[in-house]
């Protein structure tokens, strides 16, 4: 006897930081959606698990295709995201709204925390005994879910930043310094990697990378900037917002008495330039180098419109598209994961909520060099297909220079 198809209302949500791609996935579960019977109605919740409880529901069945594919290549969350991180009792909330609006079928497209929402969710209308599938859809630029081999946003963040910085070392060669750019990654530090990737020649920047994986101890960054600027009469550094001395303290929380935190309880990293300002000083009072610069990238890494990686576009598409078929065709919940095969393709497969929910996943050792101050081969290699095609790290002149005459 075949099991009787399960029919309802679909419900998708982000969560969490956007992405350049986080809308490629909202529409690949929309327009894969709209494929199947059993599914009445689709709905988008408006500032993500927060929209849920307040059962603030845009109809995306009455939504025209083009205008989806049109939202699909804008950056940052269109259905609008939000930073509550919910408890148990918010999640019981969020399950009678949906169980009120008879949705069957949930997709929630965020990082860690976000899957770890969805598995509450989940537990709870199996308390209750009520027909639901619940899928985790991988989002993060930070690329830090564990299993993944990356996640959708990550490319396009790591495309930015790797163009930023090969910008950036064209700057510093024609007005020499020191240059610092402080990168988001709190925990992790494949997007302050990144920053490698637009180097060409062997004395292209950035010089020195700095990982939150690796102790940031201040006279060991001063000793590696005086030995570049010596070597090259420059240095660009490229920092991780997430850097912890030896205790695990991060570093930006010694420039603030009053530290702010989030709705999740961490320590406020992007908000601020006092990381960068602190380097900035230290290099200054300690080397005696007059031209020193900061910046922090910030929010334009994540949602910067037209630094798209191609390759980051269709797997955030792919990846929602498969979610949708794990639980209408395969009756199956979880979260789905993005595997490598070969060089260079991807496979996705579903896992247990359990196996992501709230886990972080750091820079593999082999990614770092001994001194933990710049990236290895191994590195480049796995990143640069993540940025996409047609990247351009920008050429110099390498024409002879006319011998001097009254200058010899």
């Amino acid at each position: 006897m075949s099991q009787q198809v399960l029919k309802g209302n679909l419900l998708v949500a982000q969560g969490g930081g956007p992405t350049a791609v986080i809308n490629q996935s909202m529409v690949g579960v929309v327009l894969e959606a709209r494929r199947y019977a059993q599914v009445e109605r689709i709905y988008g919740a408006v500032h993500g698990v927060e929209g849920i409880v307040n059962e603030e529901f845009m109809d995306l069945t009455r939504e025209t295709v083009a205008n989806l594919e049109a939202v699909a290549a804008t950056p940052s969350s269109g259905l609008l995201s939000t930073r509550v991180k919910p408890t148990p009792e918010f999640c019981k909330k969020m399950f009678e709204s949906m169980k009120a609006h008879n949705i069957r079928f949930f997709f929630y497209i965020g990082g860690n925390d976000s899957s770890d929402t969805v598995r509450i969710v989940n537990e709870e209308a199996q308390s209750q005994n009520y027909e639901f599938r619940a899928v985790h859809i991988p989002k993060t630029v930070d690329n830090d879910l564990v299993i993944n081999d990356h996640t959708p946003g990550f490319g396009s963040a790591a495309r930015y930043v790797a163009s930023a910085f090969a910008g950036i070392n064209y700057d510093n060669r024609a007005l020499a310094g020191v240059y610092i750019g402080v990168i988001m990654g709190r925990h992790a530090g494949f997007l302050t990697g990144a920053s490698a990737l637009g180097r060409v020649f062997e004395e292209d920047g950035p010089h020195l990378i700095y990982f939150p994986e690796r102790p940031f101890i201040i006279d060991n960054f001063l000793a590696d900037v005086k030995n570049v600027y010596e070597k090259y009469g420059r240095c660009i550094v490229a920092v991780s917002e997430g850097i912890q001395d030896e205790t695990g303290e991060a570093i930006v929380t010694k420039l603030q008495d009053n530290v702010e935190r989030d709705a999740h309880g961490n320590v406020q990293l992007s908000g601020t330039g006092a990381l960068g300002d602190l380097l900035v000083a230290e290099v200054k009072a300690k080397l005696g180098i007059g031209r020193v610069r900061a910046d922090t990238l910030g929010y334009m890494q994540r949602s910067f419109l037209g630094c798209v990686s191609d390759t980051d576009q269709k797997e955030a598409r792919e990846v929602a598209e498969k979610a949708v078929q794990f639980a209408l065709i395969d009756n199956l919940d979880g979260s789905v994961v993005m595997e490598r095969t070969g060089d260079y393709a991807v496979g996705y497969r579903l896992v247990d909520l359990k196996e992501v929910a709230a886990k972080t996943k750091h820079m593999p050792e082999e990614f770092m060099n001994a001194e933990g101050n710049n990236v290895t081969e191994a590195f480049i290699k796995y990143a640069r297909p993540l940025i996409g095609s047609d990247f351009n790290p920008g050429a110099k002149l390498r024409a002879p220079m006319v011998e001097k005459i009254l200058n010899k």
